[in-house]
């Protein structure tokens, strides 16, 4: 019963992916939510000051207090940007800070990774748990393991092979052809 247990985690796991996990923010994100914040405030006393109209002033309000769950979420830097004015706010330097930040945003888990740790982490507790059910599953985690990075590494040769061997892809594909809906699956998550 474990063994199925353990096989359909692993299984949902790898089918489902790693978009929904996430890193923890890092100085950089932490950076640009500090700078939004203190941005939204020039802008909220920019508005205000220009008198602009009463939307916009409230807009900019609104702006403000969202951007402090921002700062509350990721936490405080460690080390704080120039932001005394309009002018160092809008420095080249923080545009590329919002843009760093925005591509490490994009970043994930590798689910490689992931699933090695969940191996780990499983084949740990099996040790942990001991006698003759915490031995078994300890070496089907391992042997799920090994076979877990044998895949990975056929699949990497495959697609050394595709691109090297161009004349031949054609007919690898077609050899391909009869895969299971969820082996494509997999194979395709493996080669992001």
């Amino acid at each position: 019963m474990r063994k199925i247990s353990v096989i359909l985690i692993v299984t949902a796991f790898l089918l489902i992916g790693c978009d929904s996990l996430r890193f923890a923010p890092g100085e950089t994100q932490k950076q640009n939510a500090w700078l939004h914040n203190r941005t939204a405030i020039a802008a909220a006393a920019v508005a205000q000051a220009e008198n602009s109209s009463e939307k916009l002033q409230t807009l900019t309000k609104l702006s403000e207090l969202q951007s402090r769950a921002f700062n509350s979420y990721y936490g405080l830097p460690k080390e704080f940007p120039q932001a005394g004015t309009v002018d160092s706010l809008l420095a080249e330097s923080n545009f590329q800070l919002a843009e760093a930040a925005l591509t490490e945003s994009a970043d994930r888990p590798n689910a490689f990774a992931l699933a090695d740790n969940l191996f780990e982490i499983a084949i740990g507790l099996s040790v942990l748990l001991g006698g003759v059910y915490g031995t078994r599953a300890a070496r089907f985690l391992t042997t799920a393991k090994v076979n877990s990075q044998a895949l990975r590494e056929i699949i990497a040769g495959n697609e050394v092979f595709k691109k090297t061997n161009a004349e031949s892809a054609e007919a690898f594909k077609q050899a391909q052809k009869n895969q299971s809906p969820a082996t494509r699956q997999i194979v395709a998550q493996l080669k992001t």
